[in-house]
């Protein structure tokens, strides 16, 4: 058995809510200084950076799962975790037709640039990535689990873009075995208010929109081996 400390919700610099700083190589080597075993980068609605995390987490001794945070089209996030970049590359060729093609304002949200593994702007994406898509919830937790993936609804604890606030509850239908909390918000005190998920597993993340909201080594994963596979049936349930 391995206790792995994990942060499985983390921004580049492609989300354009997240800093500058953001950067592959910045969030790789500060997530190695914090001692986190497991990292997911989870950008709004596109997996741009994710081939170059995957390369420096590969060199720094890290286990990299690819993640994409999807906005439905209920304004719900959705953490969609995948196995493989192949997965999840997938993902966002069947996503590129939900876009509402709504442009970025660099000078209110900021740039979102893909980079390589050396931190060199590559291409800047030209959609605003912070809005919803086209995809609603239904359709968007079938497609990631047609592909193999994991979805799991974000930050459910908060009272806008959860899936609990904007549906006032989670359908029994959509088969969810695993919840985001968001960090600081304990299982007991969630549970308080909402005690009919008591059966859930939950993950605590930072949503890190810069370097110093990565977690440290506060949030673990028990697992067989420590693999993208295990974590999956982790959250798979």
């Amino acid at each position: 058995m391995v206790k792995a400390a994990a942060d499985l919700h983390i921004h580049s610099c492609l989300s354009p809510c997240a800093s500058n700083d953001m950067t592959p190589r910045n969030i790789v080597m500060m997530s190695k200084i914090k001692g986190l075993d497991i990292i997911s980068v989870c950008d709004h609605n596109h997996t741009g950076n994710l081939e170059a995390i995957s390369k420096i987490a590969d060199e720094a001794g890290i286990l990299f799962m690819p993640g994409l945070e999807l906005e439905t089209s209920e304004e719900i996030h959705l953490l969609c975790y995948f196995p493989s970049l192949e997965s999840i590359f997938y993902m966002q060729s069947v996503l590129d037709s939900y876009y509402l093609n709504i442009k970025n304002r660099e000078d209110i949200f900021g740039p979102q640039w893909i980079m390589d593994a050396e931190d060199r702007p590559v291409k800047k994406v030209e959609h605003l990535l912070t809005t919803a898509t086209k995809l609603d919830l239904y359709s968007c937790a079938s497609l990631v689990r047609e592909i193999g993936g994991v979805p799991v609804p974000a930050h459910v604890d908060r009272g806008s873009y959860s899936i609990i606030s904007n549906l006032g509850s989670i359908p029994d239908d959509l088969c969810f075995n695993t919840l985001e909390l968001s960090r600081g918000v304990s299982k007991e005190d969630f549970l308080k208010k909402y005690p009919e998920y008591s059966d859930k597993f939950f993950i605590s993340s930072s949503d890190a929109h810069d370097l110093g909201m990565i977690l440290e080594r506060e949030s673990f994963i028990e697992l067989d081996r420590l693999s993208v596979t295990d974590v999956l049936e982790k959250l798979r349930g």
